[in-house]
């Protein structure tokens, strides 16, 4: 069950071991953790949840569309806009980064160069001072 004072977060991540892992984590932390492996899901969840209060994607997913796309919807959407989205990747191209932040990305992450915990911590700090 989930109550209005819970932090609700939508993982978009295609490997299911990262994806468990990344729940997890944000489990010990007390957030409420959604996942989905696609565009379409994710955008589905948007559309059922209530709210999400944060975003954590990969750039890399299965299906066609892949982590632009999906920011491209969400940024153009009244109701998601403003949700912040985190993107956790395995590249970081120059153009990539631009790209996402052009579109109003909070934050992106190379995975190999952060640990979760320190993840985590920036997205707990972004959620503070939205409160």
């Amino acid at each position: 069950m989930i109550d209005k004072d819970d932090k609700i977060i939508l993982v978009i991540e295609d490997e299911i071991p990262l994806q468990e892992a990344i729940k997890r984590k944000l489990d010990d932390h007390s957030f409420k953790v959604v996942t989905a492996r696609k565009v379409e899901q994710a955008l589905n969840l948007l559309l059922e949840l209530e709210r999400v209060d944060v975003i954590w994607l990969d750039h890399y997913l299965l299906g066609e569309k892949n982590g632009l796309d999906f920011i491209i919807e969400v940024k153009n959407n009244k109701k998601w806009k403003k949700i912040p989205v985190f993107v956790v990747s395995n590249t970081a191209s120059a153009d990539k980064v631009k790209s996402y932040i052009s579109f109003g990305v909070d934050k992106y992450y190379v995975k190999a160069d952060f640990k979760l915990g320190d993840i985590i911590e920036d997205i707990k700090k972004q959620l503070k001072s939205v409160d």
